[in-house]
């Protein structure tokens, strides 16, 4: 009998020390899972405690910025706006089309907000400065949300004084403002 309970006490021995085993190997799996989800500010490994730390430091952070989002969400439902409205006026589609050109040096940054029926001033304003222009469009990208069209242009004027950005900006609007 004293056979039977060594046999026992070992493998409640074994099961322990098993049970041990895989409850590490899971412990390690999630610091590591947590330690890879956190941003990495340095390059050296932290210790256990340290990346305990940063994890905690880290969701506090990231629960003020709830809160400051969430405030601010509130703010803008409660004045009827939207993010986009404190740069351009999107709810009053008669006053589309817009432009505005911002000039540094020889590059020009086209911002045009158009409607839809609208977008094919877009094609306009790049055949103006490639063909009349001799501009070189460097970037060009759309987005659409709703009926607006949000079109960004960045080109670089070959002539770089300073009078031609200025003739181009102002054909640009001219033949905006057809449009309005």
């Amino acid at each position: 009998m004293d056979q039977g309970l060594s046999n026992t006490s070992q493998a409640r021995s074994v099961d322990r020390k098993t049970i041990e085993k895989n409850r590490r190997i899971q412990m390690k799996a999630l610091y590591s899972e947590l330690n890879s989800l956190l941003p990495q500010t340095s390059r050296a490994p932290l210790t256990l405690p340290d990346q305990l730390d940063e994890a905690a430091n880290y969701i506090k952070k990231l629960q003020v910025n709830v809160e400051k989002m969430t405030e601010r969400k509130g703010k803008l439902a409660a004045t009827g706006s939207s993010p986009m409205s404190s740069s351009v006026d999107v709810s009053v589609p008669r006053r589309l089309p817009k432009i505005e050109i911002q000039e540094t040096g020889p590059i020009l940054h086209i911002f045009l907000v158009t409607s839809v029926e609208h977008k094919f001033i877009f094609h306009e304003i790049i055949s103006v400065l490639t063909e009349e222009s001799g501009a070189e469009i460097t970037h060009a990208g759309s987005s659409t949300v709703d009926d607006t069209v949000f079109h960004t242009l960045h080109c670089k004027v070959e002539d770089c004084d300073y009078g031609a950005s200025s003739r181009i900006s102002e054909s640009l609007k001219k033949l905006v403002n057809k449009f309005n």
